[in-house]
């Protein structure tokens, strides 16, 4: 019996892991440590929260003593780190809430398991924390790739061909760190704190850097559910500067497999990138978005693109951000499962099936700060 602690597991990402790790391995006793703040949600695991070798616990990362005696009470073994503020607009507006959580609370868990560990008589054998970062903590790329909507790419071979049109421009795992946001920043240094364990202490850490992800469960402030929800109402649809920042996108169940492969089979102290291959600028993103819920709601295909409205842009908004994920699939033999149509569509039929999640979370409240933040952008 393995007893892991998956923090942040009522939010978007983590309720995908822990789902994940509840049905694939029944012989695992796996607790789900949330605060349930804004962004986590228990609905999101409805469908597990029966299941035998599931717990969930409420609880502040922040809470140090509150955790080393969960550490000595489970006899955890293995933690799973993804709780985080990870909103960049909010850590613009309150960057003190982000370095609390981000930087703090990965040290207060770094703390208590490395206590707990070092008291066992095995100490660190069989032990393992895995800290879940991003690519933002690299600062930004250029604008390199190709002109129009990039071909999403999402197989190894297809990883080849798409270095082969973009050229080496991607962040890769000894990348320089250079963040431009309180977020990253933030990140940026919990990523040292748990290296720093590991150098100092002999901790056996894993860090992986992932790029933008999107899916089911994913609270509406990020781009992706927030325009489906507007698009449904008919709301405006405010995009940053032109449109023309480049991400890379993931589908979040890719990712869940990618952090289950790492943390069973990754090596200690090492660090992975995990991204998708699929390069798509804001704009053009967007526009496929609109066509696919317009289609999906039997209206005109296009026929909400005059929502678009173009607002300030974002201070200190990175470009590009570009994942390199061939040492992932050459070491572990992980890659991604769908191309990014395949994954919109998924995504937009998920939120438009399931409106009462969505209406349930996006309270006046929340709209007031949307209101708020994109007024005089």
């Amino acid at each position: 019996m393995k007893n892991i602690v998956i923090t942040g597991g009522a939010g978007f990402i983590g309720s995908h892991v822990v789902r994940l790790f509840v049905n694939k391995y029944p012989e695992y006793k796996i607790i789900n440590l949330d605060k349930l703040t804004y962004a986590g949600n228990l609905a999101n695991l409805k469908d597990i929260e029966d299941k035998p070798n599931y717990k969930f616990v409420k609880m502040d990362i922040c809470d140090f003593d509150a955790f080393y005696k969960l550490m000595q009470d489970e006899q955890i073994d293995g933690i799973i780190h993804l709780a985080a503020e990870s909103h960049v607009d909010r850590s613009i507006k309150d960057p003190f809430t982000f370095a609390r959580t981000n930087v703090m609370g990965t040290l207060s868990l770094l703390q208590a398991a490395k206590l707990y560990w070092e008291s066992l008589p095995e100490k660190y054998e069989g032990k393992r924390f895995y800290h879940i970062s991003t690519d933002e903590v690299y600062g930004a790329l250029e604008m390199t790739h190709p002109e129009g909507v990039p071909a999403p790419f999402s197989t190894k071979a297809s990883s080849e061909a798409q270095h082969e049109a973009y050229g080496e421009d991607f962040f890769v795992e000894t990348t320089k760190y250079n963040p431009h946001s309180p977020y990253s920043a933030s990140k940026a240094s919990s990523d040292h704190f748990v290296r720093a364990y590991h150098d100092t202490y002999g901790m056996p850490t894993i860090v992986t850097n992932c790029s933008n992800n999107y899916g089911p469960y994913q609270f509406p402030e990020k781009l992706i559910p927030l325009f489906i929800n507007n698009i449904r109402h008919r709301k405006p649809l405010p995009v940053y500067g032109k449109g023309e920042n480049v991400r890379d996108w993931l589908y979040v169940e890719d990712h869940a497999r990618a952090i289950d492969t790492i943390f069973h089979n990754g090596k200690i102290a090492e660090t992975y990138n995990i991204g998708g291959f699929n390069e798509w600028k804001n704009i053009d993103i967007i526009k496929v978005v609109i066509n696919t819920v317009d289609r999906l709601l039997g209206r005109a295909e296009g026929e909400d693109l005059d929502l678009i409205t173009y607002v300030t842009d974002r201070l200190g908004h990175d470009a590009r951000y570009a994942i390199d994920s061939r040492k992932l699939q050459s070491e572990l033999g992980w890659e991604p499962s769908l191309q990014f149509e395949e994954g919109i569509e998924k995504t937009v039929k998920w939120y438009l099936e399931n409106e009462e999640w969505m209406d349930d979370i996006t309270s006046g409240d929340y709209e007031k700060y949307y209101d708020d933040m994109y007024k005089g952008r």
